[in-house]
């Protein structure tokens, strides 16, 4: 029965998610070529605004915790779980305030409306997955930017989305790099529950009454740890709300 209600609801959901994108794509070119950063940082705010009001459309609700005031005198680091596309509109309107900017496969740089359009304007690092150069490069690139203007750059460091909600072991390639070149900053891990079921009958049709929940932990600072310690000590952080794999991780090496 669930299921059966679900299908109107997402064919209305995917209406509104078309209508959102499209109509914020010519906003976003406006403000970024007539008003500057600010204003398309602005744009791209109430785009996600609005996507989370689409979701919205399917009884979806967010619960978005962050007990601490993260100042922004300093570059950030924001690590977290990744269960799904829907993970990242939340990250980008409650933490809005840190300038959240993402490292994505290049693949998502073209081809949907407003999505690409910020990834490639916005200030975000979009890497070759095949091509590790580049990869470390437009991090780098990145970093440097972060470093000047005390803004937050996002990484899923699990490398591709879990689809059951069970978070793989985290990589340490992309977290050790921006730990390296962003010794001054701060670290924010972020757990995701439950959007994952959003997307448990695949994309369509979306599932209905979900409940999506953030929850921001403690900022470490990376100074004063090791790289490959301090990937450790996140990885136990954000996954600590998942106890089904409590004792793999225990057991296995990270990547």
């Amino acid at each position: 029965m669930r299921k059966f209600f679900a299908y109107p609801l997402s064919v209305i959901f995917y209406l509104a998610f078309g209508l959102t994108i499209c109509i914020f794509h010519p906003v976003q070119w406006v403000c970024y070529n007539w008003f500057g950063y600010q204003a398309h940082k602005k744009s791209v705010d109430y785009l996600n605004f609005c996507i989370l009001k689409c979701l919205n459309l399917l009884g979806t609700r967010f619960t978005f915790e962050n007990p601490y005031n993260i100042k922004r005198d300093q570059p950030i680091i924001i690590v977290a779980n990744h269960q799904g596309q829907w993970d990242i509109s939340p990250i980008i309107w409650y933490l809005r305030r840190l300038h959240p900017k993402f490292i994505s496969k290049i693949e998502l740089g073209k081809g949907i409306p407003s999505i690409s359009y910020n990834l490639r304007k916005g200030g975000s690092a979009l890497i070759d997955r095949k091509d590790k150069r580049q990869s470390i490069m437009a991090i780098r690139d990145l970093t440097k930017t972060l470093n000047k203007t005390n803004r937050s750059v996002v990484i899923f460091p699990e490398g591709t989305r879990s689809k059951d909600g069970i978070p793989k072991q985290f990589a340490t390639g992309g977290l050790v790099t921006l730990f390296k070149f962003m010794p001054d900053a701060i670290v924010v891990p972020v757990t995701i529950n439950n959007s994952w079921k959003l997307m448990r009958w695949g994309g369509f049709p979306q599932d209905i009454g979900v409940h999506v929940k953030h929850t921001v932990h403690k900022p470490i600072p990376v100074a004063g740890t090791a790289p490959e310690e301090l990937v450790k000590q996140v990885q136990d952080i954000v996954l600590a709300d998942f106890p089904r794999i409590k004792e793999h991780t225990r057991k296995s090496k990270l990547i």
